[in-house]
């Protein structure tokens, strides 16, 4: 008895793990052939006025990346040049240096690096 359960067990899970499968190829076939449906239907549209068909397209100029990062960096960037917000406003302490801080550090001696003028 314990078999025959195990058994039956078994093809429901393969008649189930099979019917997700088919339900899913099926969804998939259906969304292609739709959208081949509007592509058609679109061509057709535009050969029966005359009109060209445009292809569908995604236009990307690798230029824009680059951009798109170097501006991104800019403005990050541009609020710790810009200097310390007026008082009583939030701002970004981190860059600012803080006051007297320069005239604390006595332990540094400053030098001259070799092949540097």
């Amino acid at each position: 008895m314990n078999d025959f359960l195990a058994g039956v067990i078994r093809w429901i899970v393969r008649l189930a793990v099979v019917a997700v499968g088919a339900v899913f190829f099926l969804s998939l076939l259906i969304a292609v052939a739709l959208l081949a449906l509007v592509w058609g239907v679109r061509s057709l549209w535009a050969r029966l006025t005359g009109q060209p068909a445009t292809p569908w397209t995604m236009r990307m100029d690798p230029r824009e990346g680059w951009s798109t990062v170097y501006r991104s960096t800019a403005r990050w960037s541009a609020a710790g040049r810009r200097g310390q917000a007026a008082d009583g406003e939030p701002g970004s302490l981190r860059s600012a240096e803080l006051p007297g801080a320069r005239a604390d550090v006595v332990d540094v001696q400053p030098r001259d690096l070799p092949g540097k003028v």
